[in-house]
């Protein structure tokens, strides 16, 4: 990805999840000079995988496939008296899809909070790895609801599904509805080490540095 489209995205995301009224610490909005002149703050921070995240999944096509991610708060995996939870807000386009994969450790609810609605989709893993045929149980809400291996789930503003560990999912804005501003809550979050996705795939985007960055990732965050 280009920094000139990460830069347009940021900027895009920022506005999206103020238009919705949801405030991001002060750091959201530092250059990397203020970072660099904060540096506890940048420790503590990249430590955790908190702040600013772009990806296209390696696809070179952001708007079929790819995410805007913002993590307000995370602990360290395995390490004790560290939060042992994580927030993360995101912002999905309509027919964006963030690819099949599961997580080794991490439960989650997927929350609307927002904009237009989300389609999930889901399918369970055989002992030995495989695709699951069968019917799915989840929960939205706290309703269970059966559905059939790669079903779409619609959430609308203030639905969510929870999502147990070793579950395949994927997800994407359903069409017509407009943008979604998703909420994640969530065990600790580690994207070096606990997303398993379903194709060869990077969880990191190639970065084309055509203009200064806006706001750093996380990942560049100086720990």
């Amino acid at each position: 990805m280009r920094r000139s489209d990460i830069n347009a995205l940021l900027r895009e995301a920022a506005a999206f999840f103020a238009a919705h009224q949801f405030a991001l610490p002060p750091w959201a909005a530092w250059s990397p000079e203020e970072w660099a002149a904060h540096p506890a703050v940048a420790r503590y921070c990249a430590a955790r995988q908190m702040g600013w995240d772009v990806t296209d999944f390696g696809s070179g096509d952001f708007p079929r496939r790819g995410l805007v991610l913002f993590c307000l708060r995370n602990g360290i995996a395995g390490v004790p008296g560290e939060a042992p939870y994580a927030e993360t807000l995101m912002m999905v386009r309509e027919g964006q899809e963030t690819p099949w994969h599961w997580h080794r450790v991490k439960m989650e609810d997927i929350i609307v909070r927002g904009g237009g609605s989300l389609a999930v989709e889901v399918f369970s893993r055989t002992a030995d790895g495989r695709r699951g045929e069968g019917p799915v149980i989840v929960h939205c809400d706290g309703m269970a609801r059966e559905v059939a291996p790669g079903e779409p789930i619609l959430l609308a503003p203030g639905q969510s599904i929870t999502i147990p560990r070793g579950l395949a999912h994927r997800f994407y804005g359903a069409p017509s509805t407009g943008t979604v501003l998703v909420g994640e809550v969530s065990q600790v979050n580690d994207d070096h080490a606990d997303n398993v996705f379903l194709e060869e795939l990077p969880r990191f985007a190639a970065i084309e540095e055509d203009e200064p960055p806006l706001h750093p990732l996380w990942n560049e965050v100086a720990a």
